[in-house]
């Protein structure tokens, strides 16, 4: 895989909890049919985790203090040569203000910080903003028990065929929403083009490319689902607002499938600034909807190629492995 190669940690970003008022005397800037313009390069390089850890409770916001002091702490430990963390595990090793963030595979070492892109603190301790606290909400019994039977199934069936990897593994797609995970500091920029009648959102990850019609046109029949969902999009105001439904029952996140339904919320904060709030909704899955919102960055710099496993030939060895595995144990 391609990772981006910027540095070290450096940048403190401060935001508000729950309201993202634009600054004062500034004006968007439009495109010639007098919509807001979003395109250009976004980065999401927050280091705020989707959930908010458990050792902060009801703490929904950290003193700008406070934030220097995790900026701090940030420095000391990734600031050199040490091992690099992944997704929320930058926020949770400056939380707990260890000595190293030690996540050695044993065998063929590991990331060094050095070459891992700036993440950004801010003051909120989650992006999720609903619930109240931070959490995605619990899982439904209908969730839990086909989790249960998926994870069981994974556990006797880890490699079959290709088809029992991970989409990530198979180079099809991280899937749409890409937050949490290593939704952020990872190959986490997107690239947004805009018409008048069309909204393209590219990712950096595997390349994913959305468009997005933009106007009154239906969604596609429930018949035809798509690894992406069938998106639509309008206009409320200065906000860019897209809905998502008809996912493949083949496509996951966070153990939803088809059943997902997303509304994408993308409005200009300032200059540089792009929020990204989405809701996503399943009733055979989550107990209540619930909202996060993923402050975007603008940056000069291009996507970069991404070769995932140059050519799949990873799922080789994967498959290779796996029934050499099956043989030494019949050989048992």
């Amino acid at each position: 895989m391609t990772c981006r190669c910027l540095g070290i940690i450096g940048a403190v970003l401060v935001l508000a909890s729950t309201t993202w008022a634009q600054p004062a005397g500034w004006t968007p800037p439009q495109t010639g049919d007098g919509r807001v313009d979003l395109q250009g390069v976004w980065a999401n390089n927050a280091a705020t985790p989707l959930e908010r850890p458990d050792s902060l409770a009801d703490k929904a916001t950290f003193t700008d203090e406070e934030v220097a002091e995790l900026q701090e702490t940030a420095q000391r430990l990734f600031g050199g040569a040490d091992d690099a963390a992944f997704a929320d595990g930058v926020f949770n090793a400056v939380l707990a203000n260890v000595e190293r963030n030690v996540s050695r595979d044993g065998g063929t070492g590991n990331y060094s910080s050095v070459w891992m892109v700036d993440r950004v603190f801010e003051n909120r301790t989650s992006l999720i903003t609903d619930p109240p606290d931070g959490k995605v909400p619990a899982y439904t019994p209908e969730a839990t028990a086909r989790l249960e039977a998926e994870a069981a199934y994974r556990r006797d069936h880890p490699a079959d065929s290709a088809a029992d990897r991970s989409l990530q593994v198979r180079c099809i797609t991280y899937g749409i929403p890409r937050v949490g995970g290593l939704g952020a500091g990872y190959n986490s920029y997107f690239q947004i083009f805009q018409t008048p009648d069309h909204f393209v959102m590219l990712g950096e990850m595997i390349h994913d490319a959305r468009v997005i019609p933009i106007g009154d046109m239906p969604h596609a029949p429930e018949s035809i689902r798509q690894w992406h969902g069938d998106s639509r999009a309008h206009w409320e105001g200065d906000t860019l607002v897209v809905e998502t439904k008809n996912y493949s029952p083949q496509s996951r996140y966070r153990g939803s499938a088809e059943n997902l339904h997303m509304i994408e919320r993308f409005t200009l904060a300032g200059p540089d600034d792009l929020h990204y709030e989405l809701t996503l909704a399943d009733e055979t899955t989550w107990a209540r909807p619930w909202t996060a919102m993923v402050p975007l960055a603008r940056s000069q710099d291009a996507l970069f190629e991404y070769a995932c496993h140059e050519g799949n030939i990873g799922m080789a060895g994967i498959l290779g492995g796996a029934r050499a595995e099956e043989a030494a144990a019949a050989g048992r």
